[in-house]
Order: structure tokens, then sequence, then C-alpha cells
């Protein structure tokens, strides 16, 4: 499919010989009209000062694919001072790899010095004992650079100096074929950084590759490694994973990989333990709820997610309480406690994401609550409409009465008149509740939070 023109390149590390591939403008797809102004300016004037000067990673893999990147960073041989010398709305970022951030407004464009090949125990370039890199500050080549970056079709050079392409690790054939390739040995590559194995699963959901036999295998055998990495940054991937509308495709590959019950174990084995298949169905619906919100430009609630994750844990661990004796409602807050401080071990979530998860899962107990001034004032709630929205995906997967989901639907919409006759008691009824709780479709007798 591609043709290039081939220039020889010297050694790039131990053993380890390269020749690249230049990919010529006649040869690929990229235009400078796809290329945001400002990044073609960070590159223009570095050239100007005579470093050399790439557009890298991401944003050349999906300019080749015609999508619209979402960043545009650009690697070159100028240190991070240097290049805070060249543009004075810069600031130097980054305590495991210095960066430059160059601000133009909104939009930032990311800088990198080309990384080193060498392995160094010093105070830049620092290794964990069980392999993980922790930091990175030796620089180098462009040559050198290249085995650095962790998958070929995220390591192609866009040249603004003659508008080329340089491929140095079959990266352009990789992306012709639509296969997702680490950079060197899988193994080494996912000690040194066990993130990588999640960057797998969320670059072949979200471009449709499938993964290299040699950088899938490992996975399975490395999923552990993933207990190594700091909670706070388990916490960002997640969000990247299941927020970037590859919801259901991610979370099926994840499971298949053994990934999933590194980042969610309570509710993995939820999963693997229940003899239906509600859980999974819950867990689906919300996933697509999410991937179609993304699909339609609409803004997405991290909690949203986190609560419908978490939601069949939060269960099992109350209604174990609840058959101890507990009240229902201090079961619930107590449950609630005690799968969150589990589950901020692996993944930080920030405490106001799990104050509003809390939200939505005590608001469930509420919507039963149908008569008198209940009603009017669960709808002031701040959280109600996203614990209105958590109700009804749990009806649709046979977790929640689907009628109660009409009368909130009819409820909210109703002029005064019609809302004071729904609110009404009915005569030697109960006052406050509509009728008893129901069980569905075989599911295990669940409670609520009051």
């Amino acid at each position: 499919m591609f043709s290039a023109s081939d220039s020889h390149v010297s050694e790039v590390g131990p053993g380890l010989e390269s020749q690249a591939r230049i990919y010529t403008r006649s040869e690929h797809c990229i235009s400078r009209a796809q290329i945001s102004e400002n990044a073609l300016k960070v590159l223009q004037r570095l050239k100007k000062a005579d470093y050399e000067a790439y557009l890298v990673g991401g944003c050349v893999r999906d300019l080749l694919l015609g999508r619209e990147p979402k960043d545009f960073d650009v690697a070159t041989n100028a240190s991070p001072e240097q290049v805070k010398q060249v543009f004075r709305n810069c600031r130097i970022i980054g305590r495991r790899f210095r960066l430059a951030h160059v601000f133009f407004g909104r939009e930032i464009i990311e800088v990198a010095t080309f990384r080193g090949s060498e392995p160094e125990e010093s105070d830049q370039h620092v290794i964990h004992e069980d392999g993980r890199l922790l930091r990175d500050n030796v620089f180098g080549t462009l040559e050198e650079d290249v085995w650095r970056r962790d998958f070929t079709v995220n390591a192609l050079y866009y040249n603004i100096r003659d508008f080329s392409v340089v491929d140095y690790t079959g990266g352009m054939q990789d992306h012709a074929n639509a296969v997702l390739r680490l950079i060197g040995d899988p193994n080494m590559r996912y000690r040194e950084d066990p993130v990588r194995m999640l960057r797998a699963i969320r670059f072949a959901v979200k471009l449709g590759f499938t993964l290299h036999p040699q950088t899938e295998q490992p996975i399975y055998t490395q999923a552990e490694l993933l207990k190594s990495i700091p909670a706070a940054r388990l916490y960002d991937e997640v969000l990247k994973l299941f927020l970037s509308g590859y919801g259901v495709q991610t979370f099926e590959m994840l499971r298949h990989y053994g990934l999933f019950a590194m980042l969610f174990p309570a509710t993995d084995k939820c999963l693997e333990t229940q003899d239906h298949e509600f859980p999974r169905l819950f867990l689906i619906r919300a996933l697509e709820n999410s991937d179609s919100r993304f699909a339609d430009g609409k803004s997405l609630t991290p909690y949203f997610l986190l609560a419908a994750l978490l939601w069949e844990p939060l269960q099992l661990a109350a209604n174990k309480r609840i058959e101890q004796g507990e009240h229902e409602t201090l079961a619930y807050q107590n449950a609630a406690n005690e799968v969150l401080s589990r589950q901020i071990k692996i993944t930080a979530m920030p405490r106001h994401i799990t104050q509003s998860m809390r939200d939505v899962w005590f608001l469930q107990g509420k919507f039963s609550k149908t008569f008198g001034a209940r009603p009017y004032r669960l709808l002031e709630q701040p959280k109600f409409r996203a614990a209105y929205d958590f109700l009804q995906l749990r009806a649709e997967t046979g977790g929640a009465d689907p009628e109660l989901v009409d009368w909130w639907a009819r409820f909210q919409l109703a002029d005064e008149e019609t809302q004071r006759v729904m609110t009404a008691p009915p005569r030697g009824g109960n006052p406050k509740t509509r009728g008893k709780p129901r069980r569905y479709r075989g599911r295990k007798k669940s409670g609520t939070p009051q």
C-alpha cells in the first residue's frame, strides 16, 4: 500500500540497527491544512531557530486515519530550556520526564525533547526493582527517541522541513494492516510501565485495530503488574478507558484479558459468581448510555458510570449487613463506606466524585415514596436527574419497577393539580409507599437505601 524512500540510520541502542523509511509528501495523506495553526507555528519557529521539529504520536496516527486529532504533540532536539528561550508563552512541567508546554490561549502544544535509549542508573533515569521506569530525563536523538515510544503506529514523525513521514519501526505498514504492535520486547516494555497494557486495549478499541500476537500474549500473564501503579494514575486511565465513546467494547476486552479484575476486583467478582446475567446487563446498559452520550456530543459525568460499576458490590455488601440485623439505611451507608474505601486504594477517585456516587445510590430508595411531600422534596435534590436516569437503567435490566419509572416520568412533567392528585395517599392504604416492593426476574431479593 505504501512506498518509501530509504535512508540509512546509525545504530540506535545496544545491538539495535535501524533503517528509517521516509514517506514523501506524495506517499501519505497528511496535509498542513489538517494541522493546528498553532502547532505549525511551533514547528516553524523551532525550525527557524535551527532545531529539529516533528509532529509525533497520536496526532500523526489520527491524521493518517483521516481523523481530527485531539492534541498536537511536537518532538525536538531542543532541550526544555531551549524551547522556553524560543517561546515566551512556554512553561516547563513534569518530573518523570520534563516537557515544555507552549500556550496559545486555550490550546496547548506539548513539546518533548527526544529521549535517550540507553538505560542509566542516575538522578535522571531511575528504574524500580520490579522494572518500572520511575523517572526518565535522559535526552537523546530522534533515532533513540523512536525506541522509547510504545506502539509502532505512535512512532511516526511528520517532518516540517520536507513534509515527509519518518518511520523507523514499520508503523506505516502496521497502520495499513490495522495492527497494534509494541516496540521492543513486550515483556520488558510492560514491566517498564504496566499501564501500557491498558493503553493497548484503549488504542485497539478506539482505532479498530487488532493486537499483534507478541503484544497480546504477555497481557494474560502480566495483568497483576497493574497493582504497582499509583491509584491516582489508574483513576485517570479508567476515565480514558470508559469515557471516550467505546466503553462497551473496552469493558469486554478488559475482562477478556483479566485487566478489569485489576481495576474493579469487587465488581469482577460479582460478575464471576452471579448465577444470572443481570449485573452484567446493567453494566452494559450503563456503558451504552455513556457511549451514546459521547457520540451525541453530550457531557459525561464520571460519577454516574462509576456508581454503575460499583452498584452490584454495594448491593451485596448492604444485603449481607441487613441479613445480620443491621437497619437498611445504616446498612447501605456502611456498605458504601466499605466499597468505596476499598476501591479508592486502586483508583483514587476524588471526594466530590465519591460523594456524588453516594447521592445517586442513596436516592434510589426514595423513589418508592410517591405520596405526600416526599416526591416534591426528591425533585429538589441536586442529583435527582442523575438518580432518576440510574433508576431507569435499573428498570431496563430488571433491577427496578418499570411502573415506578413511568410514574416519575409523568410526575416531572405534570402540572400542579395533576401532581397533587398523583401524590394523594390512597384511602386506607400505606401513606408512605406505593405498594409492596416487587422482586424482578428471579433476582435475589435486594433492598435499596432509604
